[in-house]
């Protein structure tokens, strides 16, 4: 399997279209609109923004190194096969029968710590929000990036590496801002988050299925 840019651009797209993600920023906009401050909102939705896309590249390097630096390349290149397929199962499961089970999403015990950084709505608040997302998000979609992270390490250098895993965090966060900027120009989050729910099972399955196909397709070349 080449690394090619149509592979990086989908595997990113269905990474990003995230549910969690989606809902802490749906409801960091829904609080902030309470406020009826539009300009804090943009502030502190693109530092939320930022700050999760900074955390996902960080991650992404972190491991690309450790795999590189201690040669398990491909003892790491079958385990994420495996894993990704498990991941997709679990994903499908949730689209038919979500919460019975394993189901991937943030953890219930860490929603309300979530939440009381929402209620603040500062900026120091928006950074803690987006490191604790970002680390909170991977069971949802993280197979996904471990499989990119894991055929990376296994065909390019670490600083042809670095370029895609920067580009596709750049795909990654995309929606993110979109929402955001939809809200600001007058779109009601609760439209939003309608739509999100009316989604969330779509999601599921399009992550689902991308993610048994990567670890196939890794098993097989």
């Amino acid at each position: 399997m080449d690394i090619t840019i149509p592979l990086i651009v989908g595997s990113a797209v269905v990474d990003s279209i995230n549910p969690c993600a989606f809902a802490v920023l749906i409801f960091l906009i829904l609080y902030l609109i309470t406020v009826k401050n539009k300009k804090k909102m943009l502030q502190i939705g693109l530092v939320y923004i930022f700050v999760v896309f900074l955390v996902y590249l960080a991650a992404g390097l972190g491991l690309l190194t450790f795999i590189q630096s201690f040669t398990l390349t491909k003892f790491f290149y079958y385990f994420t096969a495996v894993l990704s397929i498990v991941l997709g199962l679990i994903n499908l499961k949730d689209y038919f029968w979500y919460g019975k089970g394993i189901s991937l999403a943030i953890p219930a015990s860490q929603k309300e710590r979530l939440n009381k950084y929402i209620k603040k709505a500062t900026l120091p608040a928006a950074i803690v929000l987006g490191v604790l997302v970002a680390f909170f998000e991977l069971p949802c979609t993280g197979g996904v990036y471990l499989a990119i992270i894991s055929l990376l390490a296994s065909r390019e250098t670490w600083m042809v590496a670095f370029g895609y895993l920067f580009f596709y965090n750049i795909i990654f966060v995309a929606p993110l801002l979109i929402i955001l900027l939809v809200a600001y120009k007058g779109l009601s989050p609760e439209k939003i988050e309608k739509w999100r729910q009316a989604q969330k099972k779509t999601m599921r399955l399009a992550i689902g299925l991308v993610l048994i196909a990567l670890g196939v397709l890794m098993l097989a070349i």
